[in-house]
């Protein structure tokens, strides 16, 4: 008796082909690996497309958000993916990512710290360096816009609050929300990260300027100083 991965995905019931199940299902049935098949088109000379996916996520435990870091290099290591394939993986992943930043351009509400990080995670989860962003929002706490403030390397970025309000007083932000990212995976804020917190909160006071939240952001979620306390 054979199993499915002794056939190409073409000889497979027309059911369990990605492309069919996507055409007649939808979308939303189909699992990460078939739809990166969709994207890779064949396999190897071992392995059918499906196959091939499902060994690429493996390899980087099944996570999406460490394959989005991988580059042409990363992903041509792996027999059955050239240049070409390697390539629509990558923009397939990267349109992904865009399509989560541009839910800011209807000016969401923010009411919370994960509303926060919805508007923030999409541009700063799975950078390999520190970036420093602040959220600016209107009296009614609609995003007004997202501005950098600052970028790093690997340990740390420098925040300068002189920069920080005048991006928010030229935008005439009524509150503002910090967020910085952690690239090692790491939540805990350091006493730096508390210092400069508190200094921002005192100088938001006297411009009239709230400061509502900081928020941590790595891969592996984010950490709320408002919902621990600390502000």
């Amino acid at each position: 008796m054979y199993s499915k991965s002794n056939f190409s995905i073409k000889q497979w019931a027309e059911e369990d082909r990605p492309r069919e199940k996507l055409l007649h299902k939808g979308k939303s049935v189909l699992t990460d690996a078939e739809l990166i098949a969709i994207l890779l088109g064949s396999g190897s000379r071992d392995m059918s497309a499906v196959e091939l996916a499902r060994h690429i996520l493996s390899s980087y435990d099944n996570d999406l958000n460490k394959i989005g870091k991988l580059g042409i290099t990363d992903l041509i290591k792996f027999k059955g993916i050239g240049e070409a394939k390697a390539i629509s993986i990558i923009a397939a992943l990267e349109l992904g990512r865009r399509r989560q930043i541009t839910t800011i351009k209807e000016r969401p509400q923010v009411k919370s710290s994960e509303a926060a990080y919805l508007c923030l995670s999409g541009s700063m989860s799975d950078l390999d360096h520190e970036v420093f962003k602040i959220l600016l929002l209107n009296r009614n706490n609609r995003v007004i816009k997202i501005d950098t403030i600052s970028k790093g390397g690997v340990s740390g970025t420098v925040v300068d609050a002189k920069i920080l309000f005048k991006k928010a007083l030229d935008n005439l932000a009524s509150s503002i929300i910090l967020a910085h990212n952690h690239p090692s995976g790491n939540l805990k804020p350091s006493r730096q990260d508390i210092t400069i917190t508190n200094k921002l909160i005192e100088a938001g006071k006297i411009l009239d300027i709230s400061v509502l939240d900081h928020l941590i952001i790595s891969e592996k979620g984010y950490y709320s100083f408002k919902d621990e306390g600390l502000i």
